[in-house]
């Protein structure tokens, strides 16, 4: 598989939630980068365009959008 990332993705394991207009879900975070992440929720959901991704004990938030999905997980990118 060739790799198309911008920048190289490292593996985490991190609780996180992602927040939007109507509510928020929890979330792991399983891998992340400068440009983005990739998150599995506990089952499938319908997300909006854009939300907020939040990992608490990293004091970190960054607004992101959906770029990939399979199943339970998502590749998010972060927006600027």
């Amino acid at each position: 598989m060739i790799e198309k990332r911008a920048a190289q993705r490292h593996r985490v394991f991190k609780g996180g939630t992602i927040t939007f207009e109507d509510g928020g879900i929890a979330c792991t975070v399983r891998n992340m980068s400068a440009g983005g992440a990739a998150i599995e929720l506990e089952s499938p959901v319908s997300l909006p365009q854009s939300f907020t991704l939040s990992i608490t004990c990293d004091n970190f938030v960054r607004h992101c959008r959906p770029v990939w999905r399979s199943d339970k997980r998502i590749g998010l990118a972060f927006v600027q």
